[in-house]
């Protein structure tokens, strides 16, 4: 299936696998490479060095075109644009917009730049700084997110924009895919969905945790940093949501601890780090320290495994996914359900 995402990236199909820190290693990017999808590393969780070598792992696994995702507001973004363009990386993708003159570098090193959204002017913005494409995730998608569905957020950004449109949020399967096609989009993008994979290196655990989860098991909360976050309804999350702001406050300072010491941060890094994520909302201290520890927080759940402690980030997806397949089983089955989809979709008469 050609589309205009396949054409950018030279990817055979047009499907995403988003860089879910913690998740989206090497090991995840290169299966879904090979499996002819874009397979996008996740680098915020990982400090420049380990980026490098990651980026070189994926190229030791594979030769088909991959990317890495990055934070624009990072510290040493260009030093990670560096990588990517000495690496060969054939897609940046970013978290948050990146600014014009970092979009300008990427593209005169060929590189193909692709921001994440959450509205139709965020789209507008970085299409007008130069953009080549956008991915744009509705309400269902996991981890933090906006209140416009999918289906009502797509074909507004794919009117405002001449630039290829990645739609993300709600996506599992073929009929997904025929449905974002039809409201104008070049490809879908997938997070829960790999994360559920057998080449995810999620702990078992943790994976059966996503696998009994029905659709009201997913929820939207504030309770841990300040901003919507949809994720699996833990017990973290239900103590966090039920704690009064003293009791919230003794809970967040008794986890950073735990956290502190596996970071290496110090507690007034931390507090800036916290208060640096606070986008201008009104957080309370509790929500402070938490912000500072969301990566460790999805560390807990993704690396460790600690379903009882961590972030569980999750579409709403989670809720209908039963099985774990390889990247290149579920990559096949999709185009599959698509291409017969397609087949039985009513003709219009002559």
């Amino acid at each position: 299936m050609r589309t205009a995402l396949t054409e950018l990236t030279g990817v055979r199909h047009p499907i995403v696998q988003t860089g879910m820190g913690w998740v989206a290693g090497p090991r995840l990017v290169s299966a879904t490479a090979n499996a002819g999808a874009l397979g996008i590393l996740a680098s915020a969780t990982m400090t420049v060095d380990e980026l490098r070598a990651a980026v070189r792992e994926v190229r030791s696994r594979t030769d088909r075109p991959f990317g890495v995702n990055l934070r624009a507001d990072a510290g040493d973004a260009r030093e990670r644009v560096r990588i990517i363009v000495d690496e060969g990386v054939r897609v940046a993708s970013f978290a948050l917009a990146p600014s014009r003159d970092l979009i300008t570098e990427l593209k005169d090193a060929g590189v193909v730049v692709i921001p994440s959204v959450g509205a139709r002017r965020h789209a507008e913005k970085v299409a007008g700084w130069g953009a080549d494409a956008v991915l744009v995730q509705g309400g269902e998608g996991g981890g933090h997110t906006g209140e416009v569905a999918t289906s009502v957020l797509l074909p507004q950004v794919v009117d405002a924009v001449g630039i290829p449109v990645i739609a993300a949020g709600g996506f599992h399967d073929g009929r997904g895919l025929v449905a974002a096609l039809a409201h104008g989009a070049a490809g879908i993008a997938m997070g829960t969905r790999f994360l559920l994979t057998s080449d995810s290196t999620v702990p078992d655990a943790v994976k059966a945790r996503y696998l009994a989860a029905t659709v009201k098991d997913v929820t939207v909360t504030t309770a841990v940093d300040g901003l919507p976050h949809r994720m699996l309804r833990t017990e973290l999350v239900a103590s966090l949501e039920d704690a009064g702001r003293v009791r919230a406050l003794a809970q967040a300072v008794r986890r950073a601890a735990g956290f502190r010491r596996l970071s290496g941060l110090s507690w007034p890094a931390m507090v800036r780090d916290g208060l640096a994520m606070r986008h201008g909302k009104d957080l309370s201290w509790s929500q402070v320290l938490l912000a500072a520890n969301t990566p460790m927080l999805l560390r807990a759940s993704m690396v460790e495994g600690r379903t009882d402690l961590g972030v569980m980030a999750a579409g709403q997806v989670a809720g209908v996914i039963e099985d774990l397949p390889s990247c290149e089983e579920l990559v096949g089955r999709i185009m599959a359900e698509a291409a017969q989809v397609l087949r039985t979709l009513p003709r219009p008469e002559s």
